[in-house]
């Protein structure tokens, strides 16, 4: 089937030799160790199937024959390493110095590549990959062909997933589809939020189109995880009864899978019949069985329920793991049920668990959100104590519960402690910081922590830029606000909806609707004309009812920053309060104001003009 609707229909039936591994513990669709090594083994005998081209002066001897050479071989194995040790990242430098010492790449090495891109989800060096291969003389396999596959699923690329199967069936006649293809094409349509089309794929495995390809365990559960993923029960039950019929018998990972989406449909009681059957059919739960229920349970808000599988699961010959108690503890927690959580705490001790940093992070935030930050910094040490280190996420619970204490100077200092001891503070740090600082109506700390962080070649986020506008918002500075827009172009980052929405709303807090309805109906920060020859970020072109609502204003008894700013607008001399003499005047003129402390309602009441702007609670908004 393609992406047309239409059944896929083999070109061959020719054998395939390719292996997977079925060992029942996950659902992944990508090639095999096992496929992989053999492959690896094989083109290291054979040189990566290389077209022999003339080396230039300085280029290895052995690589010039066509062969692998041993440099090759061994830097192909650390990118792996690297891979494996979830450094990706680090990938591309070791293959580029392949290439500065005079190396020819072989295919495996290209395609530990390919998995590295797949990992950091840089999916866009796909298309010169492709190049270097082909330039390369390098003809594809079937290991390679799978990598691309898995990488086009991951990318949600489904229609360049499904024609590389057809260049891989029809141009490619000793690269035969193997079962590893097939599991990776059911599990992109499923994640895709398209079963029937993973369905139609099992059926053509199933149908006998290719010869030696059918179904296996894991192709089975995949099948069940995309019908239970649209909690298409049915479907899913239905599939079980065709493994059961073809002589497939279920195991763990298919009744965890129906577990959880019993478990996310609010139907916890059904993940837990299932321990019943597994029993019958003689399988041993695993922590991750009772883990689902216990998270099902909590999620449920039936806590005592989760409670009581958690001492199960010891009857049952299964112990608790860490992140089971982790669960119960955050269920806890979240109900802000305290002593009940010291309880699982003791428990978890009772069975000998060590927490992890997980443990200490729910601890942290639940303690931060309430304000209790003495209560924090005494978590924080025991997990100093105990040999934990502290990462960014833990800093930024820490940032988070300072800023809602209204001390983002506190919330700071732990950016100076992260650099002290080594920790690198990430996007969620830095903004959470930021957001303590806009929340207090202190823009220039605000941003001079933004260039703090652009300095330490960490990149804002979509996040970072709305907590900006948010406070430029709550200073009645939308002309400011406007400007974060041409700010966010020039980091590369895309506004949302709800970037322009307030950016509008920072505009109709001060009355002014028409500019509102501009910013609301900018296509992108780069337009920059509202109609006017002047800067777009400054609060031109007004209307005449928008200058009498800028006047209006400016009485006394009214906002004080409005006031201030029609004040010294007047003083300049210009014709209408929004328009500068100079664009010099126009930047030294950039009052910095408070957030007044008055009720809202009571300003509408006596002549103020809000409409529905970002009110300081949102803060908490930027928080979650």
């Amino acid at each position: 089937m393609v992406e047309s609707g239409t059944q896929l229909i083999p070109t061959s039936t020719s054998n395939s030799t390719g292996r997977t591994r079925n060992d029942g513990e996950g659902l992944n669709g990508s090639a095999s160790m096992e496929e992989e090594e053999e492959e690896e083994e094989k083109q290291e005998a054979e040189g990566g199937a290389v077209q022999v081209q003339p080396a230039p002066p300085g280029a290895c001897t052995t690589c010039g024959k066509g062969r692998a050479c041993q440099a090759v071989v061994s830097r192909t194995r650390e990118m792996r390493a690297l891979i494996d040790a979830k450094k990706p990242h680090q990938v591309q430098a070791v293959f580029e110095h392949l290439a500065d010492e005079g190396h020819r790449p072989s295919l495996v090495t290209y395609t530990t590549l390919l998995s590295a891109v797949t990992s950091q989800r840089t999916f866009e060096a796909i298309p010169s990959l492709l190049a270097d291969i082909d330039a390369a003389g390098l003809r594809p396999d079937s290991i390679f062909f799978n990598a691309l596959i898995n990488a086009f699923v991951e990318a949600g690329r489904m229609g360049e997933a499904t024609s590389t199967f057809w260049k891989m069936s029809r141009h490619h006649p000793d690269c035969r589809p193997t079962v590893s293809t097939f599991n990776t094409l059911v599990k992109g349509f499923g994640i895709a939020g398209r079963p029937e089309e993973s369905q139609r794929i099992f059926d053509t495995m199933a149908g006998g189109a290719y010869s030696t390809v059918r179904p296996n365990l894991t192709t089975y559960n995949i099948l069940v995880k995309a019908w239970c993923d649209h909690r298409r029960m049915e479907e899913a039950w239905g599939v079980v009864g065709r493994m059961r019929a073809r002589g497939v018998d279920p195991d763990v990972v298919t009744y965890n899978t129906v577990a959880s989406a019993y478990a996310k449909n609010d139907e916890t009681w059904r993940a837990e019949e299932l321990v019943v059957e597994m029993v019958r059919a003689r399988l041993r739960t695993s922590e991750r069985t009772w883990g689902i229920i216990v998270a099902g349970y909590c999620r449920e808000g039936r806590l005592e329920e989760a409670l009581r599988c958690v001492r199960q699961m010891k009857e049952a010959g299964v112990l608790p793991n860490v992140i089971v108690f982790n669960t119960l503890l955050k269920g806890f927690l979240d109900a802000n049920d305290m002593p009940a959580a010291d309880d699982v705490l003791g428990l978890m001790e009772q069975f000998g668990i060590t927490p992890d940093i997980v443990t200490y992070s729910h601890q942290l935030n639940a303690l931060s959100s309430l304000g209790h930050m003495a209560k924090c910094n005494k978590v924080f040490d025991r997990m100093v104590e105990a040999g934990i280190e502290p990462d960014p996420q833990v800093y930024s619970i820490l940032a988070k519960g300072y800023v809602r204490a209204q001390l983002p100077g506190k919330a700071e200092e732990l950016l100076q402690r992260m650099c002290r001891i080594g920790v690198r503070p990430n996007v969620v740090t830095f903004t959470t910081v930021i957001s303590g600082w806009c929340s207090v109506a202190d823009m220039g700390n605000a941003t001079r922590v933004y260039r703090r962080m652009r300095d330490a070649g960490v990149r804002p986020n979509l996040r970072t830029f709305e907590t900006i506008i948010w406070g430029y918002s709550e200073q009645k500075q939308p002309w400011k606000a406007q400007e974060v827009l041409q700010m966010m172009q020039e980091a590369g980052v895309r506004p949302k909806q709800s970037t322009y929405s307030l950016v509008a709303d920072a505009w109709k807090a001060v009355g002014l609707v028409q500019n509102a309805n501009s910013a609301l109906g900018s296509p992108s920060p780069d337009d920059g004309r509202r109609g006017s020859a002047n800067d777009a970020n400054e609060p031109d072109n007004l209307s005449d009812d928008d200058d009498d609502k800028l006047q209006r204003l400016g009485r006394t008894g009214d906002h004080p920053s409005l006031s201030s700013f029609v004040q010294v607008t007047s003083a300049l001399g210009t014709g209408k309060a929004g328009q500068f003499a100079s664009p010099l005047l126009r930047r030294s003129c950039q009052l910095r104001t408070r957030s007044s402390g008055f009720c809202r309602n009571l300003w509408q009441k006596q002549g103020g003009l809000y409409s529905q702007g970002i009110s300081s609670f949102k803060i908490m908004v930027f928080l979650s």
